[in-house]
């Protein structure tokens, strides 16, 4: 499951396309100069399209993939953005004969070094995933109103092209849409694709807070493995995986895992008859087609789309599941698994135990699963760090990078400098063992 090739190429002709009259332009001028300006145009067009993949609509997921990968682009395009903001301002854009200064180029120029500080410090505090997710959501929401300001000091500054030109309203194109795909996400609910729920019933599972849902109206249809974006009683919107199979009456059920600032105050905060407003639903996370044996691992509250899976529909493929805690106490809906594994005869059911039995390795998922990697297709949710792992281990044994499937985790990623200063000093403590 990766983004689609579509997607990709489409964000690689809008980035490189200005280049189509940059020749022409280029005649006489400052080539280094003429290259800062290319720099500006190109992140602006990167920010437009992280602007369009945040609203979330399902032409993202059509054009991208599965919304876990967008967000990963998404992030990226940042990135790159803001990466390419830096060298347009180290780099110097200035050119002569392009006319005298006015009163609107100077607030457009002062206005490209508000988009400059303001992106670099939201980029910083996107990367950083240390910082409380609450602080991180408020603060990405000034990122549309640092583009609009960077919007503004394009259209206004001194440059050798006029707004009207074919590299001028190509530019001013990517610019409104952006613009208002920022405003789209500022509408109220009732103006964006949402549903309207209230809160059923709420009890503990496990380590997990089990809660059900009810619409209000003709409620969401959704496929067994989807998420939805909730929010209760008007407050911020949270990615959930719904943890049933679909049902006639479009109820739902989400299980949460007290993982971050607000999950951690949903038995305090939320009672039976609490609103809910749902987006969705999203992700492509479903089960293969024609897979002659499947094995299914869950790492904690990763069990919820297996959940789903496991009551819906079933075939005759036969399915083990490997559900991962530390403790058997710990297990989100146990009960229900082992009903669904009785009924089903062809799920076969295995509570893992980390502390008694240690690290899961794809060694121990065979072996409990009596499998073989020839006929096999892992689908894996659970913790980054066991993904990795688990997918470094079963393509050592042979098992074939497609069929590990997973949906991302987490929506908001750092860019690896921990893992990279672990690697780091591994290899420091290394080289001295070898000199000493």
């Amino acid at each position: 499951m990766t983004l689609k090739p579509f997607g990709l190429a489409l964000c690689a002709v809008s980035l490189t396309t200005p280049m189509i009259w940059f020749p022409e332009i280029a005649k006489g001028r400052d080539a280094i100069a003429l290259f800062s300006q290319y720099l500006g145009i190109w992140a602006l067009i990167a920010m437009a399209l992280a602007q369009i993949i945040a609203t979330r609509l399902r032409l993202v997921e059509s054009l991208f993939g599965g919304l876990d990968r967008s967000y990963k682009l998404h992030k990226w395009l940042g990135i790159g953005a803001m990466v390419a903001i830096l060298l347009h301002d180290t780099i110097d854009a200035e050119m002569r004969g392009l006319g005298a200064e006015t009163l609107l180029v100077e607030v457009a120029e002062t206005a490209g070094e508000l988009s400059l500080y303001g992106l670099l410090i939201l980029v910083i505090i996107t990367i950083a995933t240390f910082i409380p997710y609450h602080l991180w959501r408020w603060t990405h929401k000034l990122m549309g109103f640092f583009f609009v300001a960077g919007a503004f000091h394009y259209l206004f500054i001194l440059k050798p092209f006029a707004n009207n030109d074919p590299l001028g309203l190509y530019t001013a194109a990517f610019c409104v849409v952006g613009i208002l795909a920022f405003l789209y996400r500022y509408l109220p609910p009732s103006l964006r694709p949402s549903h309207a729920y209230e809160i059923s019933q709420i009890a503990p599972t496990g380590a997990a807070l089990s809660i059900s849902l009810k619409p209000q109206g003709r409620g969401l249809r959704h496929r067994a493995g989807q998420f939805a974006f909730i929010s209760f009683n008007g407050g911020e919107p949270h990615p959930f995986t719904i943890s049933q199979a679909p049902q006639d009456d479009r109820a739902l059920r989400v299980s949460v895992a007290p993982l971050g600032d607000d999950t951690h105050r949903f038995a305090q905060r939320l009672k039976p008859g609490t609103r809910a407003q749902i987006e969705g639903p999203f992700g492509r996370f479903e089960r293969p087609h024609r897979a002659p044996r499947e094995l299914w691992i869950a790492g904690g509250i990763g069990i919820t789309p297996f959940l789903a899976w496991a009551g819906a529909k079933q075939d005759e493929t036969p399915v083990d599941l490997i559900y991962c805690v530390r403790e058997a106490s710990q297990a989100a809906h146990l009960e229900e698994l082992r009903q669904l594994a009785k009924t089903a005869p062809n799920l076969t059911l295995h509570i893992y135990e980390s502390a008694r039995s240690g690290r899961l390795t794809a060694e121990s998922a065979l072996q409990l699963a009596e499998a073989d990697v020839s006929d096999l297709t892992v689908s894996f949710c659970g913790p980054a760090a066991m993904r990795q792992s688990l997918a470094h281990d079963f393509g050592r044994l042979g098992l074939s990078a497609t069929k590990f499937r997973y949906e991302l985790f987490e929506i908001r990623t750092g860019l690896g400098l921990r893992a990279l200063s672990g690697w780091v000093q591994k290899r420091i403590s290394k080289d001295l063992n070898n000199m000493g």
